[in-house]
Order: structure tokens, then C-alpha cells, then sequence
């Protein structure tokens, strides 16, 4: 059923997304930067609206458990913004991921291999003012928002890193940031393993993602049927839908959250 809402209108050649059917069952995923709070010069400059930590734990609620987070960000972080929430979570692009019943799991990886990252990183940031080095464990960040100039030297340094330090470390390019990290694990495969636990297996998927990071998560949800929502204006992208803005997001989790305890 197509969201009528003119404020959630088709933007460029992607529609809207739909709502579930009557009697549908969906297991929701939702990105956090970008996604459900607007983007900052820092991650520590964010804001949490006010009211957010409450709609999300009311559409958990009628999601039966079936509503999750998927960041970039360390599961500590995200419990540190949403608290005192505590939803199933993946965290670090899935590297780690918290189910519903609490259990958390961790992709093996020694940390130490990404040392030379951590090196590399801190010496740019010490070279380049406006620049943020941000060590997750599993993989380190670099933040440019600040310094856009800077992308093309960025981009290099990661490329360098890779080819030096070999497979075992995998390269993510977002929006003014650049990501290395080890292990396999994507925001695609920590969706895939939230569909083989209860209480997200059985029922279609709905992911909202806004970066090139949610890409693979876009790519698992449509080859399972679901509905992949992209937020924002980006060049290409595997996402079937397309919401304008986080504004926008809002307003269609509450008409989501409409459309569930109408049908409940």
C-alpha cells in the first residue's frame, strides 16, 4: 500500500515506500547517522530528538521485537545516544551484533592487525587540522566532514593501506569518512543473520539506510523481497524506495506505527 502522505512524495525516479499489507508481518532495520538523526560535523555532535527513543520503543513493540539498529557506530555508542533503549543492534557495520534476547556476538578478528591503520590515521589527523580519527577495535575511522578539500588525499591514503596490508582488511567509503576494517562482516550480512533469529525470521524486511555503507544491506533485503529505503539524493544506489530527508523518516516510522496498531 503506497504511503499518500504528500510530505513522503516520489522523489526522482523511486517511489515512496510502501507500508505492510494487512496481516503482513516485517522485521524493520534502521541506520542511525544520517538515517534516523541528522548528520554532524563530528559523531559526538549529534542530536537525539526528544521523542525518538520513545517511537522507536513503541514500534518495537509492534514490530514484536522485530525492529533493529544497524551503524557504523559501536553498540556502546548507539546504547549511549538511544539510552535508556536497549534494541537488537549491529554494531561497527556488523562486526558486532546484539540480539533480541541480549546475547551479543563478535566477528573474529585480532585487533592489532589494523595498528598500522591506527598509525597512518593519527599522523594525518596530526598533519590536518579539521580532520577525526576514530578507533572502533575492529576498525578505525577517519572523519574529514570538515575538511572536503582533503577527500582526494583521504581516498589515497586508504587505497595505499589496503594494497599494503593486504585481504584481510576491507576498505568503506561514506559520506566524508573513510573506514578500515576487518574481518567479512557488512551491514548486509549482520541483516541476513538478524533474518535467521527469532523474532526476525519468518517476516519481510524493510531496511532505511542513507550511505554507500547500507548498500549491501539494500542488496540482501531486496533478494529476500523486502523494501530497501535510501534517505537523501545519491548518485545510484539497490534501494527500491526513497525517502527525502530524516524529517521524512519520521514521519513514515509514525505512519508505519499507524498502519501496525490499526492492524493489530
Amino acid at each position: 500500500m503506497p504511503v499518500r502522505d504528500p510530505l513522503l512524495s516520489q522523489c526522482n525516479d523511486l517511489p515512496a515506500p510502501e507500508l505492510p499489507e494487512r496481516g503482513e508481518s516485517w522485521a524493520c532495520f534502521l541506520d542511525v547517522d544520517g538515517t534516523l538523526l541528522e548528520l554532524a560535523e563530528t559523531p559526538d555532535d549529534v542530536t537525539v530528538p526528544p521523542a525518538l527513543a520513545a517511537r522507536l520503543d513503541r514500534l518495537h513493540t509492534l514490530l514484536g521485537g522485530a525492529l533493529a539498529l544497524v551503524s557504523g557506530r559501536p553498540l556502546g555508542d548507539i546504547d549511549r545516544l538511544f539510552a535508556p533503549l536497549r534494541l537488537p543492534a549491529a554494531g561497527v557495520h556488523g562486526a558486532e551484533l546484539r540480539l533480541d534476547d541480549g546475547s551479543v556476538r563478535h566477528v573474529a578478528f585480532d585487533p592489532e592487525r589494523l595498528d598500522p591503520v591506527r598509525e597512518a590515521f593519527d599522523r594525518f589527523v596530526g598533519q590536518h587540522g579539521g580532520t577525526l580519527a576514530e578507533d572502533k577495535r575492529c576498525s578505525v575511522t577517519l572523519h574529514f566532514r570538515q575538511r572536503p578539500d582533503l577527500a582526494a588525499e583521504v581516498h589515497q591514503l586508504g587505497a595505499t593501506l589496503i594494497a599494503r596490508l593486504g585481504d584481510e582488511l576491507h576498505l568503506l567509503e561514506g559520506k566524508m569518512v573513510l573506514e578500515i576494517r576487518g574481518g567479512a562482516a557488512t551491514k548486509g550480512t549482520a541483516v541476513d543473520a538478524f533474518l535467521q533469529e527469532i523474532p526476525f525470521a519468518g517476516r519481510r524486511p524493510v531496511y532505511l539506510g542513507d550511505d554507500r555503507t547500507d548498500e549491501d544491506a539494500f542488496r540482501v533485503v531486496r533478494e529476500a523481497g523486502g523494501v530497501s529505503v535510501v534517505v537523501g539524493t545519491p548518485e545510484s544506489t539497490a534501494a527500491t524506495s526513497r525517502l527525502p530527508d530524516v524529517a521524512a523518516v519520521h514521519r513514515w516510522l509514525d505512519a508505519l506505527a499507524t498502519t501496525l496498531q490499526r492492524d493489530a
